[in-house]
């Protein structure tokens, strides 16, 4: 758990980097509805107003206002009637909100309009940095930009500027209570993991094994994935985000594994690949040790200083030089065919964090590893994943625990 003192550190912080005579928005956001009158759930609360508050209820608004000086934070909270509590449940109490975020100011967020109105009759805030997270054109609307729009309808005069830049910098590099996080995130991911090897066997589905990645989640009270879990069987492997799970894996098959617990917010995201009769044959293990020596490889690159873009040409020069030795490629170039993404991505609030892939690694950063052989002439695709946090000596690998020699996994394996 996250104590509400470092909540009031990361606005602190945030404070810093805002100009005076500003004021900062940020929404949780509302579950969009799948069909009729039933939301998604749980309910996906917008990461940077969680950083921020540490907030998980719909509805919530955050105001971080700067003037001459003065430092002054709002959170608006929804409150509900007890009619509405008896079909719906109770909401926070102002109390709760407080003991959480550490903001002393709750105010109900039927209050939020008004408030915001006397801020700006003032006339002496100049500009409103407002969070409208929108990953692409298809995304569904959210609270902040139908705001966005009344605003500039209401007041033209006040520019809008995005706080993404000041924020994706505070939560690029984690604190130890952002690492026990993903941490706990991680223990639970290998529960997962380690239930799947025991239980796996040819002719099952593949949503029959994902099943038991998502008991071992449910049943230590965690109910939010990381992310869509990636279970692929045979060449199905070779589809990087294949998320159908729906196919037989059959007698001699690898099985890849890409799945994550969230606990908090934080995501662990982990890849392991098996073979459902747990036995590796030749040429699978052969390809398989080759992914390892690229991870190591990578690994031991790892250190402040270098970049996500410079971690990938190791893996790749890795590549080149064992495809080579085994014949399954002449020249360098050709080892896209076989290898076709990035070997890492920052990990946090979000599994594909925020921060550029050109940003040099600082200690605090946590990436993922993760190179991977696709042959889907031969109906194998191999992805291993870790989790580390970078330090001042290099790197710590937070899911080292988690089996990944072909050993390990044949050891297992046979104790089913």
């Amino acid at each position: 758990m996250i104590e509400s003192q470092a909540y009031v550190e990361r606005r602190r912080r945030l404070f810093e980097l805002l100009p005076e005579r500003s004021f900062a928005l940020l929404f949780a956001g509302q579950a969009p509805y799948m069909s009729g009158d039933h939301p998604y759930s749980p309910f996906h609360v917008n990461r940077n107003f969680l950083y921020l508050s540490g907030i998980a209820q719909e509805h919530s608004i955050l105001l971080l206002a700067k003037l001459d000086g003065q430092e002054q934070t709002l959170l608006f909270t929804e409150h509900v009637s007890p009619t509405e509590e008896k079909w719906t449940g109770k909401r926070l109490s102002d109390d709760q909100a407080r003991s959480i975020s550490g903001i002393e100011t709750i105010q109900d967020v039927a209050q939020f309009e008004g408030t915001l109105g006397r801020l700006l009759r003032t006339g002496e805030y100049e500009e409103l940095y407002l969070d409208v997270e929108q990953d692409n054109w298809a995304q569904t609307e959210t609270p902040a930009h139908r705001f966005a729009r009344a605003f500039r309808d209401k007041y033209p005069a006040v520019p809008i500027r995005n706080p993404y830049p000041l924020i994706c910098r505070l939560r690029s590099v984690k604190d130890e209570s952002e690492i026990a996080q993903i941490r706990e995130a991680l223990r639970i991911t290998k529960d997962g993991i380690l239930r799947m090897m025991q239980h796996a066997k040819p002719g099952m589905k593949e949503y029959e094994l994902e099943a038991h990645f998502d008991y071992a989640l449910r049943s230590q009270g965690v109910r939010e994935h990381a992310f869509p879990s990636i279970i692929a069987g045979g060449e199905r492997a070779t589809v990087l985000h294949y998320v159908t799970n729906d196919q037989t894996i059959a007698e001699g098959d690898l099985v890849l594994c890409d799945l994550g617990a969230a606990v908090g917010g934080y995501s662990a995201d982990i890849t392991r690949t098996f073979p459902i009769t747990g036995k590796f044959t030749d040429r699978q293990r052969q390809l398989y040790e080759i992914v390892l020596k690229a991870m190591e490889a990578t690994f031991a690159a790892i250190r402040p200083g270098i970049t996500l873009a410079e971690l990938n040409d190791v893996t790749k020069i890795t590549y080149a030089r064992e495809l080579k030795a085994i014949g399954l490629i002449q020249e360098d170039s050709e080892v896209s065919r076989y290898y076709y993404h990035s070997v890492s991505h920052r990990l946090g609030l979000d599994t594909h964090d925020v921060g550029s892939p050109k940003w040099p690694l600082q200690p605090g950063d946590i990436i993922t590893v993760e190179p991977g052989l696709y042959v889907a002439e031969e109906g194998i695709g191999i992805r291993i994943e870790d989790d580390v946090v970078v330090t001042a000596e290099g790197y710590i690998n937070l899911s080292e625990d988690i089996p990944k020699s072909v050993d390990d996994i044949e050891r297992l394996m046979a104790n089913r």
